[in-house]
């Protein structure tokens, strides 16, 4: 059945997909398929297909945000995709975090409002193990710069109250900050979909957000790489899935 955000049914015939907030991150993982192609764009998702080393890979945009990812996750759940990755950016919450360095989130903060929607806030937020054990091993062998830690999922960029409440998870060791992790991990687990996201440093701790996403967006060549690299990581992580399974 066709479902009406992602504009998208069974005929996929994909049970992988990878989860990038922005569309226009879909052009770079376009270069790393064969024979990609368009699906549809509808608001924010934007999705296309190709093959991952005989794999059939699906990638499709979430926008920003627990809500619409949590969208995506029910409706691609609903056409057959068994697991989902997200390659997203951060900001670090550590010092010694490089721009461009992935990090794996073996548990999120449910720090925003979708999980809680979910499930009661004592409910974690944890990825799938197989998956997160497959990320952390392909970019082992592939040598990339990488962290496993606990990330904080929050609701806004702009609060008052940003600047504290990133001290202070700093301080309990919370190793970087997006807005997706918590809702794809506690949507993904009670809806029986495995699950990882991999991280993309984008801004060094204790700089400003805004002017570190602005650099960012115009092709900072360490981010730019630490993108190829989260693309090269779950894609190599999926097809490692996809021979467990067979």
């Amino acid at each position: 059945m066709l479902q009406p955000h992602i504009q998208l049914d069974e005929n996929i015939n994909a049970k992988y997909a990878l989860l990038p907030g922005d569309p226009g991150r879909l052009d770079r993982i376009a270069k790393q398929l064969e024979n990609p192609e368009e699906l549809a764009y509808n608001r924010e998702f934007r999705s296309i297909r190709g093959m991952y080393k005989g794999v059939p890979i699906l990638a499709i945009s979430t926008g920003i945000g627990g809500s619409s990812a949590a969208i995506a996750i029910e409706e691609l759940r609903s056409i057959g995709v068994t697991a989902m990755i997200r390659i997203g950016s951060c900001g670090a919450l550590q010092s010694g975090i490089p721009l461009g360095s992935l990090i794996f989130a073996c548990g999120a903060i449910r720090d925003e409002g979708t999980s809680k929607a979910y499930a009661d806030i004592r409910f974690p937020a944890v990825p799938d193990t197989e998956l997160l054990f497959n990320c952390v091993a392909a970019a082992k062998d592939m040598g990339f710069e990488h962290k496993v830690g606990i990330v904080h999922s929050h609701e806004s960029f702009y609060i008052d109250t940003n600047d504290e409440e990133s001290e202070y998870w700093s301080k309990l060791g919370a190793l970087g900050a997006d807005m997706e992790t918590a809702a794809l991990f506690t949507a993904g687990r009670l809806r029986g979909v495995r699950t990882a996201s991999i991280l993309n440093n984008v801004v060094l701790w204790g700089e400003d957000t805004k002017e570190s996403v602005g650099g960012y967006a115009s092709g900072e060549e360490m981010c730019a790489q630490g993108e190829r690299n989260e693309i090269t990581t779950a894609l190599e992580a999926l097809y490692r899935l996809s021979l467990s399974e067979k």
